[in-house]
């Protein structure tokens, strides 16, 4: 919906909003036309029910309506006597409607000095938890939200299992743009499993003002602009989501509104010169590591490196022996001499499954292994003398990458080598022509929805012949920082300033053996905290610093210092 269609929208609801109330705002000594007066009858009506003004204004706050829409209908009805279990549950079920009945139909009377208190234990309950579930949901749509990393792609700088929380006030929040969603979750009901949300209406893009405007190496948190799954991590058919129920990604920005990037051999290049992150960042290349005796294992894991595969060799097992290790592993193979080759992740095969399943067991270790390493940890190896050689693992030049932006023969770009491109800033105009279109199609068509056409050698936008386009809002180039491990603007390309959602901010938990061999989100028991980095800051320069320990000794004060309170209250009276 766009900004005229809401203003009917509007409207129409304040239509049926008098329509359904005048009666009782006559009966309540007020005047039939004050409930039709936008926003003055809503601050009218709050003075009916004895409800404080503020009231008014999470009337009008996306997402925070929902809920407090159900309690004015029933604080209405209440109004005028109407107080019956029954009759809550039907102005709840029939959306207000309800209230004609008791407008047209009953013959009540106003209720000026109705007492406000719950009348029962589970009055007062219900009454608690609905705003709490208010407060929470303000918090959460509009300052701070909670999120998990699920994924590798910004290795090692946050951590699979890390626990963040992420400021929407840092840019600005912007306001829910899906109307009617369930509160406090994304696009899935939990435990249903069901869509949490109705595509239709749409309220128009806006966003609130913010302190800071997003900076070069910032890590973002947006909605994943080539997001179609229902749920995450789930393939099946497609579905067309809304902007603000896709799945929230987080990646660096490493191109703001008006760059011209370039990526040569893996490093990201800004107007001609190379990108420089801050220190916090810790970016991961693929290698070959060799070494004529073996790469080892314990090497590997010694140097912090992960992700890369172990592989064990064993002659045949039985079922019991396969379901004692199956967590352990992703796959095998079976070999012509009968044997198996066995896969596992980084952690391997602990030994009491081992032992457990009475395998005999041996990891071959090859004389070459691809691992994903930091700089240190490329120091580290080649200063071992165990180590031959680490060696990066580079795409040619020239080779056109496999599901790679934008998509066409005219630019054989790989995750290594890409660009010159432009990052679209809002109010620039760009030459349109049939080499450039396969850069800015999506924009055009998907994120400013416009009509695209062409025939032969013209480019039709909106049914007008054009040769330059106007880019509508600003666009950002957003990369992880495990730069061969990461699906991002490489991948499909630019995210819109309107899928902007915040910044993450602080670290309140992480966990390692977050998931297990095969990917899979491991139960909550086989988790491990990573104690150095619960309570850090994810922003800022330098080595994180924990302050978790700071955190137990304010709460170990908190409760010493009530309870030593109420002791001398209660010695006092």
């Amino acid at each position: 919906m766009n900004a005229t269609q809401w203003i009917i929208f509007i409207l129409i609801v304040q239509v049926i909003h008098f329509l359904g109330t005048w009666k009782l705002y006559v009966k309540a000594g007020r005047k039939a036309w004050e409930a039709a007066i936008p926003v003055y009858n809503a601050i009218i009506l709050m003075e009916i029910i004895n409800r404080p003004k503020w009231w008014v204004f999470l009337l009008f706050i996306p997402i925070i309506n929902l809920l407090m829409f159900p309690v004015v209908w029933v604080e209405t009805i209440r109004s005028y006597g109407r107080s019956s279990l029954l009759e809550t549950w039907l102005v709840i079920f029939t959306l207000g409607l309800y209230i004609y009945y008791v407008n047209y139909a009953l013959e009540v009377q106003y209720i000026e000095n109705r007492d406000l208190h719950p009348r029962t234990a589970m009055g007062e309950w219900v009454s608690s938890i609905v705003f709490a579930i208010v407060a929470a949901t303000l918090v959460h749509t509009y300052f701070i939200q909670p999120y998990v990393i699920p994924t590798g792609s910004l290795e090692r700088t946050l951590r699979i299992g890390d626990l963040l929380f992420v400021s929407k006030f840092h840019y600005g929040a912007r306001t829910p743009m899906t109307a009617i969603a369930a509160p406090m979750v994304h696009d899935t009901l939990p435990i249903l499993g069901t869509k949490s949300y109705l595509n239709k209406p749409q309220i128009p893009y806006f966003r609130l003002p913010g302190f800071k405007k997003i900076q070069r190496n910032e890590i973002v948190v947006f909605s994943w602009p080539a997001d179609t799954v229902r749920i995450f991590f789930k393939k099946e058919k497609g579905v067309d989501k809304p902007i603000d129920k896709k799945s929230n990604y987080v990646k660096r920005c490493v191109g703001l509104p008006g760059d011209s990037l370039e990526v040569r051999a893996g490093y990201v290049f800004i107007n001609g010169k190379q990108l420089v992150l801050s220190d916090r960042a810790k970016p991961q290349y693929d290698y070959m590591v060799y070494a004529n005796k073996g790469v080892s294992s314990k090497l590997l894991n010694q140097v912090g490196a992960t992700d890369f595969t172990r592989k064990y060799i064993s002659p045949p097992i039985n079922q019991q022996q396969a379901d004692i290790i199956n967590p352990f592993i992703y796959g095998f193979n079976r070999r012509d001499d009968g044997q198996l080759e066995i896969y596992s992740n980084e952690n391997g095969i602990p030994i009491e499954a081992i032992r457990k399943s009475g395998l005999s067991l041996t990891e071959e270790t090859g004389r070459e292994r691809k691992v994903p390493l930091t700089d240190d940890m490329v120091k580290e190896l080649r200063a071992n003398a165990a180590i031959d050689s680490v060696v990066r693992i580079l795409e040619p030049k020239g080779d056109r990458g496999v599901n790679l932006f934008p998509q066409s023969p005219e630019y054989p770009w790989n995750y290594d080598y890409m660009g010159p491109i432009y990052i679209p800033q809002k109010g620039k105009t760009v030459s349109l022509t049939l080499k450039t279109l396969p850069l800015y199609k999506k924009i055009i068509r998907d994120y400013e929805n416009n009509t695209i056409s062409v025939s032969g050698n013209q480019i039709s936008i909106n049914g007008t012949v054009v040769d330059s386009y106007t880019f509508k809002q600003d666009y950002y180039w957003m990369m992880g920082d495990n730069r061969d491990h990461s699906e991002d603007s490489r991948a499909w390309g630019y995210v819109p300033e309107n899928h902007i959602v915040g910044t993450p901010i602080f670290i309140w938990m992480s966990f390692d053996n977050f998931k297990d061999a095969k990917g899979n989100v491991n139960k909550p028991w086989k988790w491990k905290p990573r104690w150095d980095r619960i309570f850090t800051t994810v922003n800022g320069s330098g080595e994180p610093v924990s302050y978790f320990k700071y955190f137990l000794i304010a709460l170990a004060a908190y409760f010493v210092g009530d309870y030593v309170w109420k002791r001398r209250k209660k010695s006092k009276s």
